[in-house]
């Protein structure tokens, strides 16, 4: 038994932030139904790169694995209909429309909530589904320069850059999944399900952990670092002779073994024994912590802070990352289903319940490839199937 097992999701979601929540649900054991539209369905299916024979992209096979494909005409009665006879059967549905779509289709939390009372309904958007900016559109690289996200990530002298991977929809995805099993236990208890309205702004602006107790405690603002943190040093890439060392001697053992580790007796004084003595001061302490670690390659580095204790890393590109034997034999490193290929190499669940991993089932699916045998699920014949997929195949 898988922890999901027994509930079922209707996604109707575009690309990242839903797509996310419905593969960390569907990887948990859920039944994930892919809700799309016939007219190319999910954005993400038409980004590259493509497999060899693959009309869907590299990305979209990876996020998509382990769920079901529909494809029906939300804006015609038929679909709508369907629709609405999945949802009566659902557990959970999550969207990322923009805020009043779905009620403008007929088929808003009111409505589905009033014919299924246990329906968890999870709507993400970019500003929330109440407020003054919620007719604005959010993408995550909207929401990272409005959440402040932006204006810390990079060098201190350099541009504004974005953090590498889309943060934003991933966070949100995560809080998605994490409200909808949570309102699943609430509805345990109470027998009723209950609307989550999710915002990437709040999302974003909910990791700035360091950032806000530095505002609100001393009225600083929060500027870019690079590599540094906010409160604790040393903690942040160094130069070796070849390259980067990253390292976070903060704990009074570390930084004890790593000032013995390079012998350095200017870092022995009482002005640098605190992480707060030495935060102050980072600028002036990195100064003398690259005089030292300039004069070895990185390797060396790595192999002797290791050896003394000292939390340390390099900075590896995902060439190397993605041929780490270590993480092939954390479960993180796996052959995917694919339906042309066999299998594609993607990326493992990080969750692990005692020795059992969360397990891909299936492929991503092609589009609409789940309609028949869904829509016979919830009682549709083969000849009123046929009719909807004639309906649905017409021009728009």
């Amino acid at each position: 038994m898988r922890p999901l097992d027994g509930v079922r999701v209707l996604e109707l979601s575009n690309y990242m932030a839903g797509p996310f929540c419905g593969m960390l649900l569907a990887d948990l054991g859920a039944d994930v139904i892919k809700v799309e539209n016939p007219r190319g369905g999910d954005y993400g299916r038409a980004l590259g790169p493509f497999p060899t024979g693959s009309s869907d992209g590299a990305g979209f096979l990876r996020m998509n694995r382990n769920k079901r494909s529909v494809a029906l005409d939300l804006k015609g009665p038929p679909g709508r209909e369907a629709f609405e006879l999945l949802a009566h059967r659902a557990d959970v549905l999550v969207e990322n429309f923009r805020p009043g779509t779905m009620e403008d289709l007929g088929l808003g939390y009111a409505l589905l909530s009033h014919d299924n009372p246990g329906l968890v309904y999870v709507a993400i958007s970019g500003f929330g589904a109440t407020g003054r900016r919620r007719d604005r559109p959010g993408l995550d690289i909207i929401v990272q320069a409005e959440s402040g996200l932006m204006s810390i990530t990079g060098e201190p002298d350099g541009d504004p850059v974005k953090v590498g991977v889309p943060i934003v929809d991933l966070s949100a995805g995560l809080y998605a999944a994490l409200g909808a099993v949570s309102a699943l236990r609430e509805r345990d208890r109470t027998g009723r399900g209950t609307f989550l309205d999710l915002a990437l702004l709040d999302t974003a602006v909910s990791l700035a952990v360091w950032e806000s107790g530095v505002y609100f405690t001393t009225g600083d603002v929060p500027e870019r670092l690079g590599s540094a943190h906010r409160v604790d040093a040393p903690y942040q890439a160094f130069r070796t002779a070849d390259g980067y060392v990253v390292l976070g001697a903060t704990s009074p053992r570390s930084w004890q073994a790593f000032v013995e580790l390079l012998g350095i007796d200017e870092l022995r004084r009482e002005e640098w024994s605190t992480p707060e003595k030495r935060r102050t001061r980072v600028k002036e302490l990195a100064v003398i912590i690259e005089r030292a670690t300039r004069q070895r390659p990185t390797e060396t580095w790595y192999a002797a802070l290791s050896q003394a204790g000292i939390p340390c890393g390099r900075i590896r590109g995902y060439d190397e990352v993605f041929t780490d034997e270590a993480l092939a034999e954390r479960g993180m490193l796996i052959d995917i289903p694919a339906p042309e290929h066999g299998t594609v190499r993607g990326l493992g669940s990080p969750l692990h319940f005692g020795s059992e991993r969360a397990a891909i089932r299936r492929a991503a699916p092609r589009l609409g490839e789940h309609t028949r045998e869904v829509l016979r699920e919830i009682g549709y014949d083969d000849a009123t199937i046929d009719v909807l997929a004639r309906d649905e195949a017409s021009p728009a």
